[in-house]
């Protein structure tokens, strides 16, 4: 602090006690002199400049081109080790980089532009009523006006052209992302692979754990076993982990077998689908589609363990309890000539959670 605003030291003569201050020690300093950037005063700095806010927005450009490209050509299944991700989705690695890059370029040429060639003079503006005059609004018409003179926008084409190009360009992105809305599954959600099966083709139920045919011997009363289709003429080899499609056809083929004496059984339709007290259900939850595990032997409830909607398999997996709105549908099964458990038909009810193009 200077001299100037410090108390005025007490003169013991006079005798007052009161020390004199400066007339306004918080007085408003001002803004400190404009100091011109170099790209103000040196042109080939300012053309610099100007080519690298354009190369940011051709990059932008080149990286949306590339989220498209990517999308297209990239198989979804498609695998790749990326030191440190480690093993990810190529897709889902080149549409994050892409559109990434794109909208970083966009941000940091508009930025870059703004620091460097449009103009940084500061100028004070006085607080005044929330409504303006005539004279407020012409004037900040005209500062409008001034401002996008002094942005160079009109005056340098280059940035304009490619700032123009990467900004029309990234909204494509977005586009391109509603290709995941369709096309239409149209009966893909009917069906399963248990509809191959007929009388004279069946299709044995195999267990999930030993990859082997079942009997009903191998199910006694109060068990859960988990069941998947066997060979059939689509799949001579039944369905296995290594096919391509393995997960979206297990999360409509997989079973729920349980075994009930027949006397406890109090639907009778459900009775006549089994065999013997074997009763073959769809393990998906009618709510949201989780797999179904949790089995009650005393009282025949299925839990499902994602939202608790409960089903009674003793009654034709009627829906005692939560959100599910559908009882899970069951296969109807019988033996082959060999003793084994086999499917003659496929459900006759979708499986899993409503959609749109539910038929029933």
């Amino acid at each position: 602090m200077s001299d100037d605003k410090l108390p005025v030291a007490h003169d013991a003569a006079e005798g007052h006690g009161e020390a004199a201050v400066a007339e306004n020690p918080f007085a408003d300093p001002g803004l400190p002199p404009h100091e011109p950037r170099r790209t103000d005063i040196d042109e080939r700095a300012a053309k610099r400049a100007e080519r690298q806010v354009s190369l940011l927005f051709l990059v932008s450009m080149l990286a949306t081109v590339g989220f498209i490209a990517s999308y297209v050509s990239i198989d979804s299944d498609k695998i790749v080790y990326i030191f440190p991700l480690g093993h990810i989705s190529a897709l889902n690695f080149a549409l994050g980089m892409t559109l990434g890059v794109a909208l970083f370029c966009i941000g940091a040429g508009a930025v870059h532009w703004a620091r460097t060639l449009m103009s940084d003079v500061e100028l004070p503006a006085e607080r005044h009523a929330i409504e303006a005059d005539d004279e407020t609004r012409a004037d900040v018409i005209q500062q409008f006006k001034t401002g996008a003179a002094e942005s160079g926008f009109g005056r340098r084409k280059m940035i304009r052209n490619t700032m123009i190009g990467s900004m029309a360009l990234v909204p494509l992105s977005g586009v391109m992302l509603l290709r995941d809305l369709g096309p239409l599954p149209e009966k893909k959600l009917d069906r399963t692979d248990w509809n191959e099966a007929t009388s004279d083709a069946p299709i044995r139920l195999v267990n999930m754990n030993t990859n082997e045919p079942m009997k009903p011997e191998d199910i006694v009363v109060g068990s859960l076993t988990f069941a998947k289709p066997g060979p059939s003429a689509s799949r001579p080899a039944g369905l296995q982990e290594s096919d391509e499609d393995f997960q979206e056809a297990i999360a409509k083929d997989a079973l729920m077998l349980i075994r009930i004496q027949p006397n406890d059984i109090k639907d009778a339709d459900s009775r006549d689908l089994g065999f013997e007290g074997v009763l073959a259900y769809s393990k998906i939850c009618t709510h949201v589609g989780c797999p179904i595990s949790l089995y009650e032997q005393q009282t025949h409830h299925a839990l499902c363990p994602c939202h608790q909607s409960t089903f009674d398999l003793s009654d034709g997996a009627r829906v005692i309890f939560g959100p599910a709105g559908h009882p899970l549908p069951q296969l109807k099964i019988t033996t082959d000539a060999s003793g084994y458990l086999v499917a003659t038909g496929g459900f006759k009810h979708p499986v899993g959670p409503s959609f749109w193009e539910r038929s029933e």
